[in-house]
């Protein structure tokens, strides 16, 4: 594995940098990728603390082409066996307020880089097997809510997206996994709207470095799917859609 390298998309801050630690941690050389310059401090620090082949790049993912060139140039360079497709973003915002920049961000960059991400890379990983794939979901992918509308709508389609790949890619020795995280404490703007969502927000709390070791772990076992808030999936599982709708939307609507 020495020559095989990860490729963690959102690496600079959150959960794509706890990520790119742990993977670091274990003697993976990495490749990170982010939108923002910050990805490059990652680099240093996994360079400083593991002493691994770690290079950065900054690239707009929210843009289809800078994807596909970024990806065709990597494919020309390094062997890969491990996609962690971790970029993604959200907020809460009623449908009829929130600007035309701000949905189609989020479907950028939960729905499409993902999906070209995965598709360019796919060649490489088959040839580099036994490989992995982790989609990073969200427990928001299982419940529809007003004030999220198109949030959740991505997340399903991811959620839906990693099965369906995992089923086609069974025989071929590359593993995919879903996890699907829920509340994190990754910047101050997310631990406000927690806070503001009152005792069941809190409750479901989980650090990135908790969330990022068990979900390194769960795809090197091949895990078809990591959830880690028991809580919450069990509602998903007990109540009827409609009342978790109307539970889920009450909350969300204190985040206004």
């Amino acid at each position: 594995m020495k020559n095989r390298y990860v490729i963690i998309t959102g690496a600079s801050k959150g959960l794509g940098r706890e990520i790119a630690l742990e993977l670091a941690r274990k003697d993976f050389p990495t490749l990170l990728v982010s939108s923002t310059e910050a990805v490059h401090a990652v680099r240093e620090e996994i360079i400083q603390k593991y002493s691994v082949d770690c290079q950065s790049f900054v690239v707009d993912l929210s843009d289809e082409n800078a994807v596909q060139e970024w990806t065709a140039w990597v494919n020309d360079h390094f062997a890969v066996s491990i996609l962690v497709n971790n970029v993604g973003t959200g907020g809460s915002r009623a449908i009829e307020t929130a600007d035309m920049d701000y949905l189609l961000r989020i479907l950028h960059l939960n729905v499409l880089c993902t999906t070209i991400l995965t598709k360019a890379m796919l060649s490489n990983l088959l040839q580099h097997t036994p490989a992995h794939i982790l989609n990073i979901g969200s427990m928001s992918g299982f419940t529809p809510s007003a004030y999220k509308t198109v949030y959740p709508a991505s997340k399903a389609y991811v959620h839906a997206f990693s099965k369906c790949l995992r089923e086609e890619l069974k025989d071929t020795g590359v593993s995919v996994t879903l996890a699907a995280p829920g509340a994190m404490a990754t910047n101050p703007e997310i631990c406000e709207r927690i806070e503001k969502q009152g005792f069941f927000g809190r409750a479901t709390l989980k650090s990135t470095s908790e969330t990022a070791r068990k979900y390194v772990d769960g795809m090197l076992r091949g895990k078809r799917q990591i959830i880690l808030n028991p809580i919450s999936y069990s509602l998903t599982k007990i109540l009827p859609e409609r009342w978790r709708i109307s539970l889920l939307s009450r909350i969300l609507k204190r985040e206004l």
